[in-house]
């Protein structure tokens, strides 16, 4: 059998991850991932849109933690919203349904932190979907989720502050 291979010690400045163009939704950027934590964990920073935010999904594979940097993020947990601040966390064990809102006027940004690593080449593969000349498949979205082991549980749930865009 392989030894396993080790992590290494990474310092990456601002400025210096890898850019994730998801057209009108934004700019995510990978600081990161796999190839440099050996497998062991990926680190994402991401915009949330006002009234915008993924539906109610699951990881199968993957543990996963929001740092919000700012804004207020709702995030959707054993069927109630709680709003997050800046400098606050939401983790959520591999195999809990969850999803955040952006409830906001303003973008909100938050740091997503995934352990194992792999988050990554879903971001970028969802990011070149939603590049697509006319859009994002919906039949590509959940082929993408699926193959990385995201199950989606349906759309995302009402929530008491959500905002006309």
């Amino acid at each position: 059998m392989a030894p396993e291979p080790t992590s290494r010690p990474t310092i990456a400045q601002a400025g210096e991850g890898t850019p994730l163009d998801f057209g009108p939704e934004g700019i995510a950027t990978v600081m990161l991932g796999g190839a440099r934590t050996a497998g062991k964990l990926s680190l994402i920073m991401t915009p949330i849109e006002p009234g915008s935010g993924p539906p109610l999904h699951v990881h199968e594979h993957d543990d996963e933690l929001f740092i919000v940097i700012d804004g207020n993020i709702s995030y959707f947990v054993d069927r109630e919203w709680t709003t997050v601040g800046p400098g606050g966390i939401a983790y959520f064990p591999k195999g809990t349904p969850h999803c955040y809102f952006n409830a906001g006027t303003t973008v909100g940004h938050h740091w997503i932190l995934t352990t194992p690593s792999g988050f990554e080449d879903f971001f970028a593969e969802l990011a070149e979907e939603s590049r697509r000349p006319g859009g994002p498949s919906v039949q590509q979205y959940l082929r993408i989720n699926a193959e990385h082991g995201y199950t989606i549980l349906g759309d995302l749930p009402d929530h008491p502050n959500e905002t006309t865009v």
